[in-house]
């Protein structure tokens, strides 16, 4: 898959306002709007999260094994000027610690230069939020028959 630049996910209806994700490796979740279900500006601060900590995860981890590590990803769903609703202050935080020793302190040197690596380029989701990417929303024809 890391040859072929295409990702996608298909969304499938299962109720009103609940959707079921698939990816092509046949895993699911289920979004939508209330009770447990992940809404999707939460699976937005997840992905956010989850690409940030991965990348900061496989460089310090070269060093030490982390004895915790959490990623925090906050953000403000805001109404902007042109009445559109939009995240601000979207911000990732880090909290990790590693054992003590030559190889712990390694990992915490390497703990902040490894989180601007990610933020300045290995972070696809991150760099796709700040940089913009424009978005094509369209309909499909139906289907004939």
């Amino acid at each position: 898959m890391a040859d072929d630049p295409r990702r996608s996910v298909t969304l499938r209806r299962t109720s009103l306002g609940r959707y079921e994700v698939s990816n092509a490796r046949g895993g699911t979740i289920t979004i939508g709007g209330g009770g447990a279900d992940f809404t999707p500006v939460e699976l937005l601060l997840a992905a956010l999260g989850g690409c940030t900590g991965a990348d900061v995860d496989h460089i310090t981890s070269k060093r030490a094994e982390p004895e915790s590590f959490v990623v925090e990803v906050t953000g403000n769903k805001i109404r902007d000027e042109g009445g559109g609703n939009r995240m601000a202050d979207l911000t990732i935080e880090l909290r990790v610690t590693f054992p003590e020793g030559d190889a712990g302190d390694a990992a915490r040197e390497m703990l902040p230069r490894a989180a601007r690596m990610s933020h300045d380029r290995l972070c696809t989701v991150s760099r796709t939020v700040e940089l913009g990417t424009p978005v094509e929303t369209r309909t499909a024809p139906p289907p004939a028959g």
